[in-house]
């Protein structure tokens, strides 16, 4: 296959992800890959572990952070992106899993060729084998939060998965690098000055609960706040840097 015949590229950003990053690429099948036009890139920020041996032929493209520089996950995800020959840029976290890849691409594919959509968002849930009840109750009013800020015509959309027509993309200019977070809803509330952010009810999207168990809700979700309203006021992060949990 050609650079050029590629529809979907799927961009991964990694750092030190050994432990997941197999069930992540697992689930970009050579069979999926032909039907959709799939191209997988892994952007790496200088893992130190064996992330970049784990990944091998799994990917199309790898693309290592310079020696030395510092980078964090927007450069990162801008770096995929520049690499990316895919008119739909799949921005996916290395902890992330999708609930049925078969209906992800077809029902992402159908949405997109809407002309007014910019981009997608979806329900987001833990790894259904370490979901407890905090999971369940915090995610279902999360996700309806996310739902109704769309609904007004906010912009919002998580960073574990994020859906952008390149060419809506590359007008905003991709991601802020100078966020360190709260740079996944800076996206999405620029993009939706310019198109649709679409949510789709049907497509679960399932991500490892270690940040949560680590730190707990009530911290992530002190922090996920501060740090967009300050974005959204002040253009700056509240965060200096959005802590490796590994």
């Amino acid at each position: 296959m050609q650079k050029s015949s590629y529809v979907i590229s799927v961009i991964i950003p990694t750092l030190n992800e050994e432990k997941l990053i197999s069930k992540t690429l697992a689930q970009f099948t050579p069979e999926l890959k032909k039907k959709y036009n799939i191209e997988v890139i892994v952007s790496d920020g200088g893992s130190t572990d064996n992330t970049l041996n784990i990944i091998g032929a799994s990917a199309e493209f790898i693309i290592k952070a310079e020696e030395g520089k510092k980078q964090n996950i927007p450069i990162g995800r801008n770096a995929g992106a520049k690499h990316a020959s895919g008119k739909y840029l799949y921005f996916i976290n290395a902890d992330t899993l999708i609930e049925n890849p078969e209906q992800f691409f077809e029902e992402t594919l159908t949405a997109l060729k809407e002309p007014k959509v910019a981009a997608l968002t979806f329900k987001f849930c833990v790894f259904p084998d370490e979901e407890k009840l905090r999971d369940k109750m915090f995610h279902g009013t999360y996700n309806n939060y996310v739902y109704l800020l769309n609904k007004c015509g906010m912009g919002m959309g998580r960073g574990e998965c994020q859906i952008v027509k390149k060419e809506f993309f590359e007008k905003v200019c991709g991601y802020n690098e100078n966020l360190p977070a709260g740079e996944d809803y800076d996206l999405y509330r620029r993009l939706a000055k310019h198109g649709k952010i679409k949510y789709l009810r049907s497509i679960i999207i399932f991500e490892s609960p270690r940040r949560y168990r680590q730190r707990g809700y009530v911290k992530v979700l002190w922090d996920w706040t501060i740090n967009s309203l300050s974005v959204l006021f002040r253009n700056k992060a509240v965060s200096e840097k959005w802590d490796e949990v590994r």
